[in-house]
Formats: structure tokens, sequence, C-alpha cells
């Protein structure tokens, strides 16, 4: 039971993550090293604000908006120091090992003993009493499901917009927004600064489900969330090459690439946890690398038929 819970909570968790992963993999097609930076930057702003006292509530936003800069400065050193998209992700991620060293103060830094988003007056009052007593071991779990819900619903509502449609079209087609007299930059931009910004609130919830900031935790992290985009991706393609897709669940697309997505990070991290239970801890990076191979080849393998 305790191996399902923390699967879901962590496959959530990443599934924010992975969101963010996918604006850039497979909208912007921009291969994006800033993750392994960014998602720790969120566990370092978030383990400062809280050991200074502010609401954890509050450290979600701070966060989303923190990482939003990070992919700026991403963007601006691509779009106008014209360097090349992967040399300016890992140009950031570099950058942020130091940033994040600043902000905490230290390597490691945790906060035991403070309110988190999963751990709190509210939310203990909810599940002390009544119907909630049933669900305290699930508590995490329905915490991580009921933000996950909120951040894809605003992350499919943005995809929708005028915005969020130019944001598309810069991956698929780019000269149709320069024939719109859009400027692609800040387009690139602007995604880079929404993919960032959810890969920095996955890390302030990571930090806040271990309850520590640790500067290593982003450590493969862009392989983690590119792993979960091709297994929901590919998730997707087979239920639509199915015909299951059809009528009103094809006009909601968007809504369903997302969760796809969030799917396939659950997924991911329950072929892992499975794994290392019947391995040792100390190969889960070798783990990682070889799921991650695997899913690629696999991935490939069906690009191939499809276009034989």
């Amino acid at each position: 039971m305790e191996l399902v819970i923390s699967t879901l909570e962590q496959g959530m968790i990443y599934g924010i993550m992975a969101l963010g992963v996918y604006i850039t993999y497979k909208i912007l097609d921009f291969p994006d090293l800033t993750v392994d930076g960014s998602f720790p930057l969120g566990a370092s702003v978030t383990a400062i604000l809280i050991t200074k006292g502010v609401p954890a509530l509050l450290t979600l936003p701070v966060c989303f908006l923190v990482g939003a800069l990070a992919g700026v400065c991403t963007g601006l050193i691509h779009v106008k120091l014209k360097v090349r998209d992967l040399l300016s992700g890992i140009i950031m991620m570099t950058a942020l090992y130091t940033v994040n060293l600043r902000i905490a103060g230290r390597a490691n830094l945790p906060f035991y003993k403070e309110s988190t988003v999963f751990d709190n007056r509210v939310v203990n009052r909810f599940f002390e009493s009544g119907f909630g007593t049933a669900l305290a071991p699930w508590r995490t779990v329905l915490v991580m499901v009921l933000i996950t819900a909120v951040v894809k619903l605003f992350l499919d509502g943005y995809l929708k917009t005028g915005s969020g449609y130019l944001l598309r079209a810069v991956g698929d087609n780019p000269s149709i927004v320069t024939a719109m007299g859009q400027d692609r930059g800040k387009i690139k931009i602007l995604g880079l600064a929404v993919s960032n910004g959810l890969v920095t609130l996955a890390g302030c919830l990571f930090a806040q489900q271990q309850r520590f900031f640790e500067i290593s935790s982003g450590t493969g992290a862009v392989v983690i969330g590119l792993a979960s985009v091709i297994i929901g991706t590919s998730l997707y393609r087979r239920l639509e090459s199915t015909g299951k897709l059809s009528g009103i669940l094809h006009s909601m697309r968007i809504g369903m690439l997302t969760l796809s997505v969030l799917a396939g990070s659950v997924i991911y991290k329950a072929c892992i946890s499975a794994a290392l239970h019947f391995a040792d801890p100390k190969d889960l990076k070798l783990i990682t690398a070889v799921l991650f191979l695997i899913v690629l080849v696999v991935s490939m393998e069906r690009k191939g038929k499809k276009h034989a």
C-alpha cells in the first residue's frame, strides 16, 4: 500500500513537471535542459520561504513566477544572443546550480517541523474528523490530485487562448506565425516561461512532500520529464489510432494530451518503483537510464512502423 501511495504522490508531482517538458519538447521542439536547474530552484525557494514563516500555499504561485523568470532568461539567451537552444538550456542549468545554493544558503535545507500544503491546520482538521479519517493515509495523494487538476485545467485553458494557439503554431508551423505578423522569438520566450514555471512548481511540491531541499534533486529531472511525455503521447496516439478518441473526446484533444502526459508520469514512476523493489537503491540512476532507453527505442519503432 505504501508503495502505491508513494508512486501516486511522486507520479503526480513529476507529472506537473512533465507538463512543462511537454510544452518545450512537443510544442516548441526546444530541447530545454534548464529543467535540471529549475526543478531544484522551486525546492530551494520553497525551503527558504517556509523556514522564514511564509504560508506554504503562497509558495506555489511564488515558485511558478520564479521559474517563469528562469525560463525567460533561457529564452533571452537563445533569442536575443542567438545561442543555440540546447546550449541556452545548458548555460541556465549551470547558472541555476549556484543560484539555488545562494538562495538556500547550503546544499541541504530541511524543514521537517514546518507546515506544508500537505500538512497544515486546515488539511489536518478535515482528515482528523468524520469522513476524512478513513482517507488519512491518502492525504498527500488527495491534495496532489486537487493541485494537479487545477494546474491541468489552467494549462488546458491557456492553450486554447489566442496566445496558446500561437505557442502551438510556433512548433507546428512557424511560417504561419510570421505571416500573422507575430514575433516568434517572443512566443518562444513565453513558452519557456510557462514551461519552467510548471517545472519549478513541481520542485516546490516535491520539496514540501519530502520536507527538505537538496541541491541534487534536479539531476535527471529532464530525463524523467521526457520519458513521461513520450509514454503519455504514445498512449494517446495508440488510443487515437484505435478510434477510441472519436467524437467528443477528439474535440477535447488538448485536455486528453495533457491527461496522457500525467498518466505517463505515473506509469513511469510505477515502473521505477517496481524495478527498485527488486534492485539496490544505489542502482536508481542506472535503472532510470535503462528505462528511458527502452521508452525511446519502443517509441522510435512505433514511428518507423507508422511511416513504413
